[in-house]
C-alpha cells in the first residue's frame, strides 16, 4: 500500500494561490516550495503540489486543463464535522474562492465545497459513520 499522496496541479500565481490557502489556515512545507511549486500539507501524508504552469508543462506533453472551463478531477477532504465544512467554503469565499453548489446533506454525509483562484474543485464531507452503518437510515 501507498504511504502519502501528492497531487499536482496547475496554477497561474504561486504568490497569490500561496497567499489564498494561508487564509484557509493551510501550510506550505518549506523543504518542498519554491517559485515553481508549493507543497500544500493537506493532513498526515497528504499534500497537493501547486505548480506554477510552465513547471507543470515539463512534466506532460498534453495541454493543460483550463479547470475554470473543465473539469479533470474533484478533490475531496474530509472533515472532522459539518461545521469544519462550512468554515472551510466561508474561508474560501472570503479569501477570493467561489462557491458553485449548494451544500449537500445526504444524512450520513454532508458536503460542500469551492472552487481556488484557478478554478480547481475541492469537496470537502463530513461522514457520520454511525449513520452510515445503520441500514433504517434510508427507510
Amino acid at each position: 500500500m501507498h504511504t502519502q499522496i501528492y497531487v499536482n496541479i496547475a496554477i497561474k500565481d504561486m504568490a497569490r494561490s500561496q497567499a489564498f490557502w494561508r487564509e484557509l489556515g493551510y501550510e506550505f512545507n518549506p523543504h518542498f516550495t519554491n517559485e515553481h511549486g508549493a507543497c500544500l500539507v493537506l493532513g498526515e501524508n497528504l499534500y497537493a503540489m501547486l505548480l506554477t504552469e510552465p513547471f507543470f508543462s515539463s512534466f506532460t506533453a498534453k495541454p493543460i486543463a483550463d479547470a475554470k472551463a473543465s473539469t479533470e478531477v474533484l478533490i475531496c477532504l474530509n472533515c472532522s464535522s459539518r461545521e469544519e465544512v462550512d468554515s472551510l467554503v466561508a474561508k474560501a469565499v472570503a479569501a477570493g474562492g467561489t462557491a458553485p453548489r449548494a451544500p449537500q446533506d445526504h444524512g450520513f454525509m454532508y458536503a460542500h465545497g469551492f472552487e481556488d483562484l484557478d478554478g480547481h474543485i475541492w469537496e470537502l464531507a463530513y461522514m457520520n459513520t454511525s449513520a452510515a452503518a445503520n441500514p433504517e437510515r434510508d427507510a
